[in-house]
């Protein structure tokens, strides 16, 4: 079997020392705003789409950036963590993946706005560090882990 993958991208978004997770329909996890990066598109730049379009929210993203410039390069804001992602496995074998740019983004405010087709506002959840670790039976691990890092990040820039 061939594996497919697509490049996404995703934002821990924090504010005021919590982030926001949701139930994802269709993967059946809790995960923060995030989704399949354009084809004319750049990782930073699909972030802040996905979660303007998810949350309604503005978020600035928290990047490492390089300063590598000349006539032919620029540096771009770089992701906290890369990550590769199976999505569909089928008898051990892996079907699709995403190849994963995650950033942290800082909210000046809460109240989540999604766009038509998009989960409900009241399908998002804050949870701070504690909450995370008390959520461990339905969270991801990874979710968890990250989750705790950027609102660290966020907390401590």
């Amino acid at each position: 079997m061939e594996t497919t993958r697509h490049f996404v991208a995703t934002v821990y978004v924090v504010q005021d020392g919590e982030t926001a997770l949701h139930e994802h329909e269709k993967l059946d996890m809790w995960l923060p705003p995030g989704g399949h990066i354009d084809r004319d598109e750049l990782p930073h730049v699909a972030a802040k789409r996905e979660t303007q379009e998810e949350l309604g929210l503005d978020v600035d993203l928290l990047t490492p950036e390089e300063d590598i410039t000349s006539s032919t390069v620029e540096s771009i804001p770089q992701p906290q963590h890369f990550l590769l992602e199976d999505i569909n496995v089928h008898d051990g074998a892996v079907g699709h993946q995403h190849v994963d740019f995650i950033f942290y983004g800082e909210a000046e405010g809460r109240e989540i706005d999604p766009d038509e087709g998009e989960a409900p506002a009241d399908a998002w959840e804050w949870f701070s560090p504690g909450d995370l670790e008390a959520a461990r039976d339905r969270l991801p691990s990874d979710v968890i882990e990250i989750g705790k890092q950027a609102i660290e990040t966020v907390d401590h820039q």
